[in-house]
């Protein structure tokens, strides 16, 4: 774990504190050994917060922003820490306040394809919830067992089935949430179709936390499918893989996943994640078709035929609940697995247009055996969106330093090719630096003032996502 970072100052105005425990009570906690561990996430940065505030619903919510607002106290909003880009670190010290109290899902209505929910629900609670009513949540990240509602919408969280059923943004009717002023604003509509003034709700969703704080969501719901078919392509190399991803996203049927993983992910799935696969494939594609009972066979013979040319060594069916389990558990065992190479990890979520993945898988893998790192990919190919992962020793000055310049190429090639920085996971503190190679300058400056329109003193989550001028 990275170092704790000094705070801005060594302790809150008095006047603060009586205010804040006025609104809150009990729910705001000052001790340094409580309020440790709200200071990290999962990209290993850590910074001390003065407080904590733990509030159970949106007015305790405003009168703490208000208070924050008063006396220009840093305020850094936080789900869970599953983030990886320290967006829920609090590097400006102050206060920290924590959704996990406000996790009740309000109301789920089957009539409306809707459900209102709290920010600190868990996505995994919520599809539970959802699954006898028939229903799902389109926005489902691999960490929605222990992720929350509110951390997803914050960064765009997607996931496996984000390449046909959209990101969180795509999945959000209406949001209510609480300004960097104190004010409650509501912004969309309970209904799918919506052309009143302008679209606030896609704005707050995958700001981090620098707009807004959001106290209430309500959802846009899917129903289930009915069937699911799975496909395992093994190809010879990953850019016969990579050319099949072009082919299956250029044809009519839409996977409901299609996974890509190069040639040490195979390997790692299969010594360290259990999954039955073959020896000398060098890329890996898993997909999966849903629908209808009558529909979706004729869905998976048409996905078949396009994950077939040239490269590929096997088209293997795992239409069984255990097989397709098997082969998900070993794709979700791969990120822990990495630790096994190296104890240091760079993991980025790059995302470019579907036509230059191929490019993409090239043209990083070249920069990283130029430079001697290791490079490790996966991800949900069907959206180009690429889980980069380059893995190093930090304790070797060398490899820390080779890292670093390999992650510089990897940014540099993304956006030469047209993509973007991030698809799911976010900006945060990590990757701030690069928005002002990602944006020209005119952007960049429209984004500050949509910035201070929300949050006049700057207090929401400062140092994050957005460059300093």
């Amino acid at each position: 774990m990275r170092p704790i970072m000094a705070a801005m100052s060594t302790s809150l105005p008095p006047p603060f504190l009586r205010e804040a425990r006025d609104a809150l009570g009990d729910a705001l906690r000052t001790d340094p050994a409580e309020c440790h561990g709200y200071g990290y996430d999962n990209s290993k940065r850590q910074a001390l917060p003065q407080a904590v505030a733990l509030p159970t619903d949106a007015t305790q919510v405003q009168a703490l922003v208000r208070a924050c607002r008063r006396h220009r106290v840093p305020l850094t909003a936080r789900g869970r820490g599953t983030n990886t880009t320290g967006a829920s670190v609090p590097l400006a010290g102050g206060v920290v306040v924590s959704f996990e109290r406000m996790d009740r899902i309000l109301r789920i209505a089957p009539a409306d394809r809707l459900a209102v929910v709290e920010p600190g629900v868990l996505n995994g609670s919520l599809q539970q919830a959802l699954a006898p009513h028939g229903f799902f949540w389109g926005a489902e990240p691999t960490s929605a067992p222990y992720s929350t509602i509110g951390g997803n919408l914050a960064c765009n969280a997607g996931g496996p089935r984000s390449v046909k059923y959209g990101s969180a943004r795509d999945n959000v009717l209406a949001l209510a949430a609480v300004t960097g002023a104190g004010e409650l604003v509501r912004c969309g509509a309970p209904t799918s179709k919506d052309a009143t003034g302008f679209d606030l709700t896609r704005l707050l969703v995958g700001s981090e936390g620098r707009l807004a704080l959001i106290v209430e969501a309500t959802l846009r719901l899917t129903p289930l499918p009915r069937a699911t078919r799975a496909l395992r392509a093994s190809y010879r190399d990953v850019a016969a893989a990579a050319a099949a991803v072009a082919r299956i996203m250029a044809q009519p049927e839409v996977p409901c996943a299609l996974e890509f993983m190069d040639t040490r992910a195979v390997r790692l799935a299969r010594e360290r994640g259990g999954a039955d696969l073959p020896e000398d494939a060098g890329a890996l594609l898993m997909i999966e078709v849903d629908g209808a009972e009558g529909s979706v066979d004729l869905a998976l013979a048409a996905v078949r035929a396009a994950a077939d040319g040239d490269g590929v060594l096997a088209l293997d069916a795992a239409d069984q609940p255990d097989q397709r389990e098997r082969l998900w558990a070993a794709r979700r065992a791969l990120s822990p697995a990495l630790r096994s190479i190296a104890p240091g990890k760079i993991n980025e979520d790059v995302v470019v247009p579907v036509s230059a993945l191929p490019a993409l898988v090239a043209r990083v893998g070249a920069a990283a055996d130029r430079l001697g790192v290791t490079n490790v990919n996966f991800g949900h190919a069907g959206n180009g969106n690429l889980h980069v992962n380059l893995l190093f020793d930090p304790g070797d000055a060398k490899q820390a330093r080779k890292a670093g310049q390999c992650l510089e190429e990897v940014f540099a090639i993304v956006l030469e090719l047209g993509g973007t920085l991030s698809g799911e996971h976010g900006i945060g503190a990590a990757k701030r630096d690069w928005m002002a190679r990602a944006f020209d300058a005119p952007t960049l400056a429209l984004m500050r003032r949509v910035a201070s329109a929300f949050d006049p003193d700057g207090i929401l989550n400062p140092g994050k996502v957005l460059p300093e001028p």
